[in-house]
């Protein structure tokens, strides 16, 4: 186990390196990948059971002593993000299947990083583990209806059709994981320092099948993506940090929802993207899973040497 425990450190360590290197192999060699593409929900379910395994009961308690911070943060992530990626899109004049991928990672849930990123920071951990606990829960319900507002006139959408399958894909593992913890806390505690790694090569896994499926289309488009994947989340930080202060939350809570709403759920978005939309709309989400680590590592480690003050 102590060996499981140094090599799952490696490799989540290094994990910006090791999507460029596979991404390289799936762009220049994509046949041995593509015939996965199907595998992709199943692989996001993985890492989804992995985030129920670290929730608790606990984690929702918030709600009730620090009604409003919880809000706010809730709030903001489901106005910010869809709204910024709808006007990127527009701005850059994206095609639309880039349009909408781009999108639909606005209008997904927090991504799970964001509460490793506010505890590097030193912001409010509590905080961000109820946020991205309760952005998930909520969805179901609110990530298809806000795609289908915003995207619907770019190209066909079900929403009931994406309601159905982020409730198997999020929803339904996240609820195994929680029941896990709750009847087999011993084992599951046993097997906590592994399970990050499961999880990162479980996004690096759908990561790679993405750029196999779009490798013919992915040079001529790389670019223009990067830009706009690069403002939405840089508008997303922005904007989620300068909202937090304007409306009174305190500096660790507002370290705490700009990470809740500039980092998402990406790999949801890829997944969504290759079962509903063209499987270029997935490239989005693809590029904005490397992208926000990085960012968000970044101004962690910006944020963790400034006093804090207010």
């Amino acid at each position: 186990m102590e060996l499981l425990e140094k090599i799952s450190k490696t490799i989540t360590k290094l994990f910006p390196l090791w999507v460029v290197i596979i991404a390289l192999i799936a762009f220049f060699a994509p046949d041995p990948f593509k015939p996965f593409s199907s595998t992709i929900p199943y692989f996001l379910g993985i890492i989804m059971l992995g985030m129920g395994l670290t929730m608790s009961i606990d984690d929702f308690k918030l709600v009730l002593s620090r009604p409003k911070d919880v809000l706010c943060g809730v709030g903001l992530r489901y106005f910010i993000m869809p709204l910024v990626g709808y006007t990127v899109a527009k701005l850059l004049d994206l095609p639309p299947s880039l349009a909408a991928g781009l999108i639909l990672v606005g209008c997904c849930p927090s991504g799970t990083a964001s509460n490793v990123m506010t505890f590097l920071a030193k912001g409010d951990t509590a905080l961000s583990v109820t946020v991205s606990s309760i952005n998930t829960i909520l969805a179901p319900l609110l990530t298809p209806y806000i795609f289908l507002l915003l995207a619907g006139t770019l190209l066909p959408i079900n929403a009931e059709a994406l309601l159905i399958d982020i409730l198997k894909i999020v929803l339904l593992p996240i609820a195994l994981g929680i029941g896990l913890r709750t009847i087999a806390s011993g084992f599951v505690d046993s097997i906590m320092k592994i399970v990050p790694v499961v999880s990162v090569v479980a996004i690096i896994f759908v990561i790679s099948v993405v750029v196999a499926l779009n490798a013919a289309k992915l040079a001529t488009v790389a670019g223009l993506v990067f830009l706009a994947v690069a403002l939405h989340n840089a508008f997303g930080l922005l904007l989620g940090y300068g909202a937090s202060r304007t409306i009174g939350l305190g500096q660790q809570q507002a370290r705490a929802i700009a990470f809740e709403i500039g980092m998402e759920n990406s790999g949801l978005a890829v997944a969504l993207a290759l079962v509903h939309l063209d499987p270029i709309a997935a490239i989005p989400g693809a590029i904005f899973s490397v992208w926000h680590n990085l960012t968000g590592s970044t101004l962690a480690g910006f944020w963790s040497s400034r006093s804090q003050k207010g």
